[in-house]
């Protein structure tokens, strides 16, 4: 048989123990003010307190919206339409980014995606108010205007009042421009002097 020395671990001071448990409880307290002080992002902050507001809705992808006016019927437009519209563009500080200075047709699917889906809601005659958040619109990249000035921030949350007017398929759209080149082909073989030899 063998003899292990047993060698006695000393026992650990007790001001060490309670160091130790100090160090433990003044990183937990730190590590979750951190956790508290952490950026807040203005754009969710915003729709969060927003999506409260009277009549506010929100989609499930996170657009928020309000009825103004209710159209009439159920129809609505779908990607393969383009909208005629009025509609006014704002930052959440009222900022106008952009507004219709008559009805403008729009294609559904050529627009952001949060707009295309408001579009997508709004029957004939109904006017509504959209809050499109960044992620649905122009996430982080600025858009400039043609001096180059920032017009809408990155993270910007879209702010738009639209009135939806009415609605075509694409479809019809080309058709209708088919008939009215054709016309003007018509009218320009008309006009032409007969050939006199």
């Amino acid at each position: 048989m063998s003899n292990v020395t047993a060698v006695p671990i000393p026992p650990v001071k007790r001001s060490y123990l309670v160091w130790l448990w100090l160090g433990i409880i003044v990183a937990m307290v730190g590590a979750a003010a951190l956790a508290w002080q952490a950026p807040v992002d203005p754009a969710a902050a915003f729709l969060a307190k927003n999506r409260h507001q009277p009549g506010v809705m929100q989609t499930a992808s996170g657009v928020e919206y309000q009825m103004l006016k209710p159209g009439t019927g159920s129809a609505t437009p779908t990607d393969d339409d383009v909208a005629l519209i009025n509609y006014e563009g704002t930052l959440t500080d009222g900022t106008t980014f952009d507004k219709s200075q008559q009805p403008t047709p729009m294609p559904v699917k050529g627009v952001v995606p949060g707009f295309s889906e408001a579009m997508k809601m709004m029957p004939k005659g109904a006017k509504y108010r959209f809050w499109i958040p960044p992620a649905l619109a122009y996430g982080d990249k600025d858009q400039k205007d043609q001096t180059g000035k920032v017009v809408i921030p990155a993270h910007s949350v879209l702010v738009f009042t639209v009135d939806m007017l009415d609605w075509k398929s694409a479809a019809e759209i080309q058709m209708m421009q088919q008939m009215m080149q054709q016309q003007q082909q018509q009218q320009q073989g008309m006009g032409a002097a007969p050939g006199g030899r």
